[in-house]
């Protein structure tokens, strides 16, 4: 018998019909409040060695069907390893049928390979066993959780520390960014790390590996509890429907900032990429030299990034300050930048099996930090 759920944390599907494996239909569940949606997160049972073809009726009125182009689903049988699956989408029907053929009783298939608040629970948790790394709650979500920041560094005697934020999963879909945050947080705290050592002597971090806890765990693409685009909060966050943004933002201009990086997925494009913040009134040639320097180093370090293909730079005085980096950049004056993973595969470099897997995302996330290690003594 044919089984499909997602009441799990972060799942999102509705089932439409499944009485065999090779004829299931499924729409993916809209963001609460809110049109956006292409987030998808279930478990099928009944299915072993048979032919699966999972067809998701709304694919085309999805937030980025564009993303849907080349794209091949994740699949996982022990939710530990997951591979990528066929998909075929077309464009007239605004449809995304999935092929694959399970060997065992249950499979899971999700758009990345999702990240769970019960694992971002156990990733401050073990970060926070470091006496290194002091961990604030800066207040909760709509939903009651906690908004969670961890600060390390600061530590060379004599030196004013460089205070460096990085923020993840505004968008909570992009669970590649919280992947990207535990390869950050694997070599901050690794003490034989001679980079990581030279960063916390000369830098306070301040790192919130999750912006949107609540849309997280209902198995939102965009959005928070609310419905609220969060990264387009930032101008004017309201507590009560963008405490995320309020919070953070809060604690910014509390503390400063002269270094942010901002971390997400882009559903359509199979590079990664950093958006930058050329677009802002008071853009200075010194921000946008070291914009230029920390892309060219990440590039010249990691082969997985590249500078060639991303979003058009905004023209001068154009940008959109409810955005994060465009906000941050305009009030700090500091290096303020977005950095897109693929939610598809590295077009540069592709993995037939993995495509872009969360082991790439951590890899990374360690090249974020020797760019950065390029940069940090001219940053504030």
């Amino acid at each position: 018998m044919i089984e499909i759920t997602s009441n799990f944390d972060g799942g999102n599907i509705e089932v439409v019909e499944a009485l065999r494996p090779e004829a299931i239909r499924v729409r993916i569940r809209k963001d609460n409040n809110s049109h956006f949606f292409q987030w998808f997160y279930f478990r099928l049972t009944g299915a072993q060695k048979h032919n699966v073809r999972i067809t998701i009726e709304n694919a085309g009125e999805a937030a980025y069907p564009e993303g849907w182009k080349g794209y091949r689903a994740c699949v996982s049988h022990d939710r530990e390893s997951w591979y990528r699956v066929p998909c075929e989408y077309d464009a007239e029907e605004g449809t995304l049928t999935i092929h694959f053929r399970p060997e065992h009783d249950v499979s899971w298939v999700a758009y990345f390979t999702p990240y769970s608040m019960e694992r971002h629970a156990d990733l401050i948790a073990s970060a926070g066993m470091s006496p290194a790394v002091r961990v604030r709650s800066l207040g909760q979500t709509i939903d009651g959780q906690d908004i969670d920041m961890l600060e390390l560094g600061g530590l060379g005697r004599g030196v004013t520390p460089k205070k460096i934020w990085m923020i993840a999963r505004q968008h909570p879909g992009e669970t590649m960014a919280e992947w990207w945050m535990e390869g950050l947080l694997d070599r901050l705290l690794d003490g034989n790390d001679p980079v990581s050592r030279a960063l916390l002597d000369k830098a306070r971090f301040y790192i919130v590996p999750n912006m949107n806890p609540d849309g997280s765990r209902r198995g939102h693409l965009r959005t928070n509890a609310a419905g609220v685009n969060l990264n387009r909060a930032w101008a004017n966050p309201d507590p009560e429907t963008s405490p995320e943004v309020f919070y953070v933002r809060k604690a910014m201009e509390r503390i400063g900032v002269d270094f942010h990086l901002d971390v997400h997925g882009d559903e359509a494009l199979p590079w990664n990429f950093i958006a930058g913040f050329e677009g802002v009134p008071s853009v200075t040639d010194e921000q946008l030299a070291l914009l230029n320097r920390y892309k060219t180093a990440l590039a010249r370090l990691n082969p997985d990034f590249q500078t060639e293909h991303g979003y058009p730079v905004d023209e001068p005085g154009s940008s959109d300050l409810r955005k994060c980096t465009d906000w941050v950049a305009e009030n700090f004056g500091c290096l303020a930048m977005t950095l897109e993973m693929p939610f598809k595969d590295n077009a540069d470099a592709p993995d037939p099996v993995f495509g872009w897997s969360p082991a790439r995302c951590r890899h990374l996330a360690r090249s974020c930090l020797d760019a950065l290690y390029e940069v940090i003594d001219d940053l504030g």
